[in-house]
C-alpha cells in the first residue's frame, strides 16, 4: 500500500501516519477525515497509511492526523516505534503518561466541542500542548481552558473550526464566517475579524497559539507549532528521565 502525503502538512517537516483501519469511534461532527472529503478516500483501500522508514528521515511524525492514538494504542505504539521523531494525538485522555513520546490532545473532541472540556490534573510531562477547538460560541470555555493550561505551561493552541453545513453555524454567520475553500473542500470558515474577536484577551499570552498563522493561512509551512513544541518537550522529558 502506497504511502499518501497529507497536503496540509506538505512542506512543513512533517509527515503524517494513520496505523488503524476504518473510522475513529469519536466520531466528531463534520470530520474530515471520514466525511467522505479526506484525501485518503477511499478510506477502506487507503488505510492503514504509513510511510516507510527510510522515506521518515528528517521528518517528524504526526501520528494520527485521522483516528486517535488512544484507539488500538497496542497497534498504533507497536507499529509506530520504529520511527526516531513522533508525537501522538489523540481526543481520549488516558493514560497518557503511559506514551514514550509527546502527546497532544484535542480537550473538546466530538459531542463536548461546545458544551464541556478536559482540565487534567495532574499534567503528565508528555503533553507537547492541547487543542482547543475553536468557534463563535464557546469562547468562554476556551477561556477556562487557556487559564488552566498555560499557568501550568502548557501551550494552547486554537483550532478554528470549519463547517461543511451552513446549518452548524446557528446565527453566527453575517461578519463571522465566510464560505470559501481551505485546502482542498470549500467550507463555512472563519473570517479574521471573528478570529481576532476571539484572541482579543489572549494576544499577550505567550503560550496561546492558532492553529494556522491566521484566517486565510491554513497550510502547516507557515505555522511551525508542532515542530516548536515536540522539540521543547522531547528534551524535557530528556531531562527528567
Amino acid at each position: 500500500m502506497n504511502y499518501i502525503e497529507n497536503p496540509k502538512t506538505k512542506g512543513s517537516g512533517i509527515k503524517c501516519v494513520i496505523p488503524q483501519k476504518g473510522e475513529c469511534p469519536v466520531k466528531c461532527p463534520d470530520c474530515f477525515f471520514q466525511s467522505g472529503r479526506s484525501f485518503l478516500e477511499p478510506l477502506k483501500d487507503n488505510l492503514p497509511n504509513m510511510i516507510a522508514l527510510d522515506e521518515s528521515e528528517g521528518y517528524v511524525i504526526r501520528v494520527n492526523d485521522g483516528n486517535d492514538s488512544n484507539v488500538q494504542r497496542e497497534i498504533v505504539v507497536a507499529t509506530t516505534e520504529q520511527y526516531k521523531h513522533k508525537f501522538y494525538n489523540t481526543s481520549i485522555p488516558k493514560d497518557l503518561e503511559s506514551f514514550n513520546e509527546p502527546v497532544v490532545l484535542t480537550v473538546n473532541p466530538g459531542k463536548n466541542t461546545d458544551t464541556e472540556y478536559c482540565l487534567l490534573d495532574p499534567i503528565p510531562d508528555s503533553l507537547m500542548f492541547v487543542r482547543y477547538r475553536v468557534n463563535m460560541w464557546n469562547l468562554g470555555n476556551m477561556d477556562y481552558v487557556i487559564e488552566h493550561y498555560t499557568e501550568a505551561d502548557i501551550p494552547v493552541v486554537l483550532t478554528f473550526m470549519a463547517y461543511y453545513s451552513e446549518d452548524a453555524l446557528g446565527d453566527f454567520r453575517d461578519g463571522d464566517y465566510t464560505f470559501r475553500k481551505r485546502t482542498l473542500n470549500s467550507y463555512w470558515v472563519a473570517t479574521q475579524k471573528a478570529w481576532d474577536f476571539a484572541l482579543q484577551y489572549h494576544y499577550e499570552n505567550p503560550l496561546v497559539y492558532t492553529c494556522g498563522k491566521d484566517a486565510n493561512t491554513f497550510a502547516c509551512s507557515r505555522c511551525g507549532n508542532c515542530l516548536r513544541e515536540y522539540y521543547a518537550t522531547r528534551e524535557r522529558m530528556n531531562n527528567d528521565e
